[in-house]
C-alpha cells in the first residue's frame, strides 16, 4: 500500500515538484521493496506532465494578454508569445500605463509590443522611465516622441548612460538640438549603433578632404544614413562624387553624395540615367551635366520623371535637351507649378499676346509673385479668364 499512498500524496502536492522529488528520494531508502527505478520514472513523468501544464497555462495567459490588453491579432499574439512569457499582468500593466502616460496611443503601443514584446517584462521604473524622461526632455512634442518610439522601440532597450546620452552629446557637438530631433525622427538607428565604427571615421575623412563644417552638419542632420555606411565604401563614393565635378565646400556635394552613396541609391541613379537616355534621348554628358546642376533630378521616381518630361516635351513642345539644361524644373510640382504656369503661357500664345520664343527658364524658374506679375496681372484686363486658367478651373482647350 505504500506506493499508491505515495502517488496520491504527490498528486496532492500539485506544483510543489521539488518537495515531491525530495520525498521520493527519502522513501527509496526507508522502504526496500519499492523498486526505486519504477518510482523515479513515475515521478519524472508526473513532473513533466505538471510542468507542461504550468507552461501551457502561462503561454495561454500571455497570448490572451497580448490580444486583450495590447491589441494584437491572434496570429500576432502567438508569434510574439515566443519571445516573452508573462507570469502575471501586474508588471505588463505598469509598462503599458507608462507608455500611455508619455503620449503613445493604443495603436502605437500595440506596434511597440508587436515589434518588441520583451518590453512588457522590462522594469518600468528602473529601465524604461529614465529613457522616456530623457527623450521627453529632448523632443518637445509628445506626438513626435510617440511617433519616434513606436517606429523604433529599440531606443527603450539600449543603455541610457553608455549609448543614448553619448550619442546625443556627439550630435549636439555638431548640430543644433532641433536637428538632433530631426535625426531621431528620420535616422534613430544612429542611437543604437557604435558611432565610432563608421560615422566618426567618415566625418573625419570629409574634414581631411576639406569639406566645410556647415556641409558636414548638413549631411549629418539631413542625410545621416549616408554617414552610417561602411567607411571603405563611403570613401569610394566620395571619390566618385568628386570625379563628377562637385565641390566639397558646396551643399550640392552633400546632395550628390546622398544620391550616389549606397547600393540602393546607386541603383536609383542608374535607373534614372537609363530613363533619360532611353526615353528622352539624353546623352551621358546631358545626364552628368543635369546631375551637377541639380543632383535631385536623379533621385526622382520613374513616374515623376516620365510625367514631367511627357508634359513639357509632348504637350508644350520644349526640346528634351532644354530640360537637361534646366533640371530643376523636374523637381517642381506638376499640378501646383508646371501645369498652371504653362497653361497661362499657352493661352497668351494662342491669343498672340506674347512671343513664342519664351524660354523654359523664364516660365518655370521665377518665384510665384514674379510670374503672376509678368504673365497674369499684366494681361488680366484683356483676358479675365487667366485667373481661372492659372487655378486650373478652365482648361486651355476651352478658351
Amino acid at each position: 500500500m505504500v506506493v499508491p499512498l505515495y502517488s496520491l500524496n504527490t498528486l496532492r502536492l500539485g506544483y510543489s515538484i521539488v518537495s515531491c522529488t525530495l520525498a521520493s528520494t527519502a522513501k527509496r531508502f526507508l522502504v526496500g521493496d519499492l523498486k526505486p527505478s519504477h518510482i523515479s520514472l513515475q515521478n519524472h513523468l508526473l513532473h513533466r506532465s505538471i510542468t507542461s501544464k504550468i507552461s501551457a497555462d502561462q503561454h495561454n495567459f500571455t497570448v490572451a494578454y497580448l490580444i486583450n490588453r495590447c491589441g494584437l491579432s491572434p496570429e500576432g499574439a502567438i508569434l510574439s508569445s515566443k519571445w516573452v512569457e508573462l507570469q502575471s499582468s501586474q508588471g505588463a500593466d505598469s509598462v503599458l500605463a507608462l507608455l500611455s502616460k508619455h503620449g503613445l496611443s493604443e495603436t502605437q503601443i500595440s506596434k511597440v509590443v508587436r515589434s518588441r514584446p520583451i518590453i512588457l517584462v522590462t522594469d518600468p521604473e528602473k529601465i524604461l522611465s529614465p529613457k522616456l524622461e530623457f527623450f521627453s526632455s529632448v523632443v518637445a512634442s509628445r506626438e513626435d516622441l510617440a511617433s519616434i518610439l513606436s517606429y523604433n522601440p529599440n531606443l527603450l532597450l539600449r543603455s541610457l548612460e553608455n549609448q543614448i546620452i553619448p550619442t546625443y552629446n556627439f550630435l549636439r557637438s555638431l548640430i543644433s538640438e532641433e536637428n538632433v530631433v530631426s535625426v531621431l525622427k528620420r535616422s534613430s538607428r544612429l542611437f543604437l549603433e557604435n558611432r565610432r565604427k563608421n560615422v566618426v571615421p567618415n566625418i573625419e575623412h570629409l574634414r581631411r578632404l576639406g569639406m566645410s563644417e556647415p556641409c558636414i552638419a548638413l549631411l549629418l542632420a539631413h542625410s545621416t544614413q549616408v554617414l552610417m555606411h561602411k567607411h571603405e565604401r563611403f570613401a569610394a563614393d566620395v571619390e566618385e562624387v568628386k570625379a563628377m565635378g562637385f565641390h566639397l565646400k558646396k551643399s550640392t556635394f552633400v546632395t550628390a553624395l546622398r544620391a550616389l552613396c549606397g547600393e540602393s541609391s546607386k541603383s536609383i541613379w542608374n535607373r534614372s540615367r537609363e530613363i533619360y537616355k532611353r526615353s528622352w534621348g539624353w546623352s551621358d554628358n546631358d545626364v552628368v551635366s543635369a546631375f551637377r546642376k541639380n543632383p535631385q533630378c536623379m533621385t526622382l521616381s520613374e513616374k515623376k520623371i516620365m510625367e514631367v518630361m511627357d508634359f513639357l516635351v509632348n504637350k508644350m513642345g520644349y526640346p528634351s535637351g532644354v530640360i537637361a539644361a534646366y533640371p530643376l524644373v523636374l523637381c517642381f510640382s506638376l499640378e501646383k507649378r508646371i501645369i498652371p504656369r504653362c497653361s497661362v503661357v499657352k493661352v497668351l500664345l494662342l491669343k498672340g499676346l506674347i512671343d513664342e520664343d519664351l524660354s523654359l527658364s523664364s516660365v518655370l524658374l521665377p518665384p510665384p509673385h514674379q510670374f503672376l506679375e509678368r504673365f497674369v496681372t499684366r494681361y488680366i484686363n484683356q483676358l479675365p479668364i487667366l485667373w481661372d486658367v492659372y487655378h486650373l478651373k478652365l482648361d486651355v482647350k476651352d478658351v
